[in-house]
């Protein structure tokens, strides 16, 4: 069913500015790092030197660390199911090749480099089995996933705005860990990527703010909406070989929890951070509904704190393939 026309019209009018938005924040191919500058150049003499301190640097991470981390590149590698979830937006013309498809596609451009970098790193590090990892990726691939979205751009750029500073979080730590370890290669990485996420996290957020000027109410609502639904992370189906679809992403989160890298208390924390920017208390001449909507939003990360701070995560990890020799647990 399509969605209302001011839905369409907004999109409409927000793609007059898509231009400057790319320029604004995306980067040209020819000017963004690739993930070649911060590997082994197999074409150079010193190849075999700097593979080798890659495997000795990895060494000092431990177990936990390898999962969390398997499971971030494996959530970037997923990026077809993304590109082909926003390019069915209402709103986006792919064929035609509006200004919306050119935004996600140059988008995905800069997302598709996360995996390729962390992909080659896994590979040379020695510390992890790549058929396994391969093997996950292509499950999460066929599975898909369903963010309750639809196909409504408010609801879709609610869940990026919160998505893209939820792994702006999550390499960053993972980066931190590295260089605290002696990992400076591994750092670089993370943190280039981090800085990646953040750029996009902004752009999103401008998106949902702007919308927010033409049509607070239906915005408010979809937020509220999206905040009871929980929003879930791309790799909810995370699987192993031979498991079920979504039997993995527990312990994934588990692990990610017990390192700090992403926490119960970073998705209240993006919560507040987003009221604030949008400055949800402020929005005057809303409807009844979307009222409601506003007061649920503002009480929602006191409620949540109460219960995060109840929750207990196991302390230890369970074994995952991706990090035994032969697959085997």
């Amino acid at each position: 069913m399509a969605l209302k026309n001011i839905r369409l019209e907004v999109m409409r009018t927000l793609e007059k500015e898509v231009d400057s938005y790319i320029n604004q924040y995306l980067i040209p191919v020819e000017e963004i790092w690739q993930p070649t500058d911060l590997l082994p150049d197999f074409q150079g003499e010193n190849y075999m030197e700097e593979v080798t301190q890659i495997r000795e640097e990895a060494k000092e991470l431990g177990y936990d660390f390898w999962i969390v981390l398997v499971g971030d590149m494996v959530t970037e590698e997923a990026l077809p199911t993304y590109e082909s979830w926003l390019m069915d937006m209402e709103g986006v013309d792919q064929h035609g090749r509006n200004s919306w498809s050119k935004w996600i596609r140059q988008w995905t451009g800069e997302e598709n480099r996360h995996g390729d970098t962390l992909n080659k790193y896994l590979y040379l590090s020695g510390r992890v089995n790549m058929r396994e990892v391969e093997i996950t990726t292509q499950h999460l691939i066929n599975d898909g996933f369903e963010v309750g979205t639809g196909r409504d751009p408010y609801r879709n750029f609610i869940y990026t705005s919160f998505q893209e500073l939820a792994t702006n979080i999550s390499h960053n730590r993972v980066g931190k860990i590295a260089k605290k370890k002696g990992n400076k290669s591994l750092a670089k990485m993370c943190n280039l990527i981090a800085g990646d996420e953040m750029r996009h996290h902004l752009a999103y957020r401008h998106f949902v703010k702007t919308i927010f000027e033409y049509d607070a109410s239906e915005m408010m609502i979809a937020f509220q909406d999206m905040m009871q639904k929980k929003i879930i992370m791309p790799a909810q189906n995370l699987r192993q070989s031979g498991g079920k679809m979504a039997s993995a992403f527990d312990d994934f989160s588990n692990a990610a929890q017990r390192l700090g890298v992403y926490t119960t208390f970073d998705y209240i924390d993006i919560l507040e951070k987003l009221n604030a920017h949008w400055e949800i208390s402020k929005i005057s001449n809303l409807t009844d509904e979307a009222e409601k909507a506003r007061d649920y939003l503002l009480k929602l990360p006191s409620r949540m704190l109460r219960i995060a701070e109840r929750i207990k995560i196991p302390e230890d990890a369970n074994r995952f393939k991706w990090v035994e020799p032969n697959g085997v647990v």
